[in-house]
């Protein structure tokens, strides 16, 4: 079988032998020919201890998610679960209370996907809040909440947006995900890092709470990554944020490997097996995130790009930046640009998604065009004299990609082009310009970066990178080193994006406020200062 960048790829088999047939009884698209046995009593324990969730909604329909486990760290990754097939039943209803029950089914949850399933409910109503909750034997799950998509094509006024990434566990608590639940969101995207690959530390790192030791090896085999997202998914503010919105997630490297390039690992010495290793960690995402039945794996293939659109006021392009690039130029890190970075025949999204991004913006008339994305699109120069030294892993590495698709959307008529993106740890408001040696050179594009919801611990206003991105990088206008996360109000007129910032997560329970706001205008491109907040 072939990659999109022609390569021939090895093959774990399906789902690493999980079978079609788990995938869609997990859907409720086809009943239980085996006939899973229904449980009278429930199981030992709550099943229910990894929450719910919902995502990737469409104006009639949302998928629905849950994972059975009612011992999660359960040292062979199968959450305390027997291997047998188990009947989950779902509801959704218009009211909170399900006096108002519009849709049920039953989904059977699989050994061979670690008892998740992913009903994907149809038939509901454009732009409507629902309420669903999944029930096995006697045991019922905590009540979520979720929203249609707009009709299409039909007129909206406003949406609302959450943009998270970089959640590591161990580095701090998940305020933010908890302060995101409060907020009024038609969506949250998160655009990578969901979990950290790195082995956990026995006392819990800055949580100072003991995990088992077996957690303390890197995350490379199927059972490691599903006890991994077991733990992530522990958090009491992870499944709040979770159960409050449904989201809209992709990938990053982390998910993985560190600055893992397609086929290709980041230590060069564990290419040989690494395929395995990627399909073992794209099956433990599927398992454990609200996805559709689109984006099950084949092996180590998963197909994540895909468009979400709000009526005629924004699509969102969930991209995927890391399954089909190119290795990294020089080696990655830090280098100036250089033959390889600014080869036109390098890659950072592959060759057919451009495309297929290109004929959105071909195809579209909506007002906002935004792509939810992994790694920085504007150019980072960390040199503050005339050298120019840039990030080989982000678009700096692939500019000819990024010009590609930048000139793309220009030529195609798309005024509006925000970039929402991840990865670095900090808070970044931007311009994506055609030049960045001419000041005169126009504004082609806006980008807001969020910073991440705990890794790298507590953070400050400022720290000496982020100073030195400002200073060296013009069009880079605002930067912060708090933990945190994008809060984006969007209408006809104006994109508005709040930085929304914690003092602390080396301890629970911090409040979140808004360190500065920055808007785009309709027909305008380029970021501009709307209001700044206290320093915290």
């Amino acid at each position: 079988m072939k990659s999109p960048l022609g390569r021939t790829l090895s093959r774990r088999g399906f789902l690493g032998g999980a079978g079609a047939a788990a995938v869609l009884l997990g859907t409720s698209a086809i009943p239980d020919p085996a006939g899973a046995t229904p449980l009278q009593r429930g199981l030992p324990d709550n099943p229910f201890k990894l929450g719910v969730a919902s995502g990737d909604p469409l104006p009639d329909s949302v998928v629905l998610w849950t994972r059975l486990a009612p011992d999660p760290l359960a040292a062979d990754g199968s959450g305390g679960m027997p291997r047998r097939r188990v009947p989950v039943h779902w509801q959704v209803a218009e009211d909170e209370g399900f006096r108002r029950i519009v849709k049920r089914g039953t989904a059977v949850a699989t050994p061979e996907l670690n008892h998740s399933v992913h009903p994907e409910v149809w038939g509901l109503r454009p732009g409507r809040h629902y309420f669903y909750r999944f029930k096995v034997g006697t045991d019922i799950s905590p009540v979520g909440r979720t929203k249609t998509a707009p009709a299409h094509g039909a007129h909206v006024s406003s949406v609302s947006l959450a943009v998270a990434s970089c959640a590591l566990w161990q580095q701090g608590f998940y305020t933010a995900y908890q302060r995101m639940a409060e907020d009024d969101l038609d969506l949250v995207l998160h655009v990578g890092d969901y979990i950290y690959e790195n082995g956990v530390p026995a006392n819990g790192g800055t949580r100072q709470t003991t995990v088992p030791d077996y957690l303390s090896p890197e995350t490379v085999t199927l059972e490691r990554y599903r006890l991994q997202y077991s733990l992530y998914k522990s958090d009491a503010d992870l499944m709040a944020a979770h159960a409050a919105h449904p989201w809209a997630v992709t990938l990053d490297d982390h998910e993985v490997d560190n600055d893992w390039a397609d086929d290709i690992p980041q230590n060069p010495a564990d290419i040989p097996g690494f395929m395995d290793r990627r399909a073992a960690a794209f099956q433990a995402y599927y398992e454990n995130l609200p996805l559709r039945a689109s984006a099950l794996p084949n092996g180590p293939d998963m197909q994540l790009y895909r468009r979400l659109a709000y009526g005629d006021l924004l699509d969102i392009n969930v991209l995927d930046t890391r399954q089909y690039r190119d290795d990294q130029a020089a080696g990655g890190g830090l280098a100036a640009p250089n033959p390889d970075s600014l080869d036109p025949n390098r890659t950072m999204m592959g060759w057919e998604q451009e495309r297929w991004l290109l004929d959105n913006f071909e195809r579209s008339s909506v007002r906002w065009q935004v792509l939810a994305n992994q790694a920085p699109m504007a150019e980072t120069d960390m040199d503050d004299t005339a050298a120019v030294s840039v990030f080989m892993d982000p678009w700096d590495g692939y500019d000819a990609n990024r010009r590609r698709v930048l000139d793309g959307a220009r030529n195609r008529g798309v005024d509006n082009l925000v970039v929402l993106t991840g990865d670095r740890h900090r808070h970044h408001a931007g311009d994506i310009k055609a030049d960045y040696r001419d000041p005169a050179a126009p504004v082609l594009a806006s980008e807001f970066v969020c910073t991440s919801i705990s890794a790298e611990g507590n953070g400050s206003d400022m720290d000496s990178y982020s100073q030195l991105s400002v200073r060296a990088n013009p069009h880079i206008k605002f930067a912060n080193y708090r933990r945190g996360y994008l809060r984006c109000t969007v209408t006809e007129d104006l994109w508005s994006t709040d930085f929304r910032v914690l003092p602390y997560v080396d301890r629970p329970g911090a409040p979140a406020s808004t360190r500065a706001t920055y808007v785009v205008e309709n027909g305008r491109p380029g970021v501009q200062l709307a209001s700044e907040g206290p320093i915290v």
